[in-house]
């Protein structure tokens, strides 16, 4: 039997990295949200403290044509402002109990092509995970006067319809009463169907238009699509085997896990923007091994850097959830 090769605890070498230098660290970080990954939103990566997203709204500008220039039709332009919060991670680790992991990846047991060249990229790599899950969930329903959070979308959607007004983003609507509540398979199409009906015919058609669902609703989805709601034999007369296509009525569905539960959007992906300052000098992560300062074995992790969530034209955003 061949004997476990042990390996000395590593030494690590305290580095600080800030601005451009971090924004591999802080990009695989964040980037790494499935949202942000599958590049579902506009991602606007270098806003150093806010930035203008304008909105131009033109009515009535043709004309008949004459030999004279004449102002035709009315220009509005608005405004919303993009603000990332800076956050930031403040993490002691013990080597000891990453060690093994690390050294594994090392003599080649992991099925993974980039195997973390030493054991400071390995640690960053494993909170940069753990930092991507919390951005993917703050996307959609973080808070802005939540601690380690920012403002997400289902807030910012909510607060919009509760206000009101000409430039409200639109609640789904059955008819004319505005609809909400709990997402099954018994009701998943007929409140699709809903959403969609809800959506501008000025939207509809659009390329980049996407329904953005959470995982209780992709579940519920598949689940009606695997028969009962469209028939015994479901989809194609495949049942429960196979994956059902995310597609409803011509508008492709994408599985957002930072969404809650029972919460669906309908919205261009070019109207909802995620800011960060992935090159600006808010991002720096710093790397310190204790055990040159207090002879532990801690490792110290410190992030630093900027989220932060806005949309464009309220009134081409349909969303049902709580109101």
């Amino acid at each position: 039997m061949k004997k476990r090769q042990d390996f000395a605890l590593p030494t690590i070498a305290n580095s600080t990295y800030a601005g451009e230098a971090a924004s591999g660290y802080i990009a695989a970080a964040l980037l790494s949200a499935r949202t942000l990954d599958n590049k579902l939103v506009t991602i606007m990566p270098n806003v150093k403290y806010k930035s203008v997203i304008q909105k131009l709204d033109v009515s009535g500008i043709v004309q008949d044509a004459s030999c004279d220039f004449s102002t035709s039709g009315s220009v509005s332009i608005s405004e919303r402002i993009l603000e990332p919060k800076e956050l930031q991670v403040n993490l002691q680790l013990c080597k000891q109990e990453f060690v093994d992991s690390w050294e594994a990846l090392q003599l080649g047991f992991s099925a993974f092509d980039e195997i973390p060249k030493n054991f400071n990229d390995f640690l960053i790599s494993y909170v940069g995970g753990k930092v991507a899950e919390a951005t993917e969930t703050a996307i959609w329903q973080g808070s802005a006067s939540s601690n380690g959070s920012f403002g997400g979308f289902q807030t910012a959607f909510s607060a919009s319809i509760a206000a009101g007004g000409a430039t409200a983003v639109l609640a789904a609507k059955s008819g004319s009463a505005p609809i909400s509540g709990s997402v099954t398979s018994a009701n998943v199409l007929s409140i699709m169907n809903s959403v969609l009906d809800t959506v501008p015919a000025t939207v509809y058609g659009k390329e980049d238009l996407l329904i953005y669902v959470s995982t209780n609703v992709a579940k519920a989805y598949q689940q009606a699509l695997a028969g009962g709601a469209i028939g015994a034999n479901g989809w194609n007369s495949q049942m429960n085997v196979g994956e059902k296509p995310f597609n409803f009525n011509g508008v492709e569905i994408v599985l957002c896990p930072g969404m809650s539960d029972n919460k669906i959007v309908a919205a261009q992906k070019s109207n909802l923007f995620f800011g960060t300052g992935l090159l600006s000098d808010h991002n720096e992560v710093k790397v310190i091994d204790m055990a040159n300062i207090d002879g532990s074995q801690n490792y110290r992790i410190i992030m630093r850097y900027t989220a932060g969530t806005q949309f464009g034209i309220g009134q081409d955003i349909v969303y049902f959830g709580a109101y």
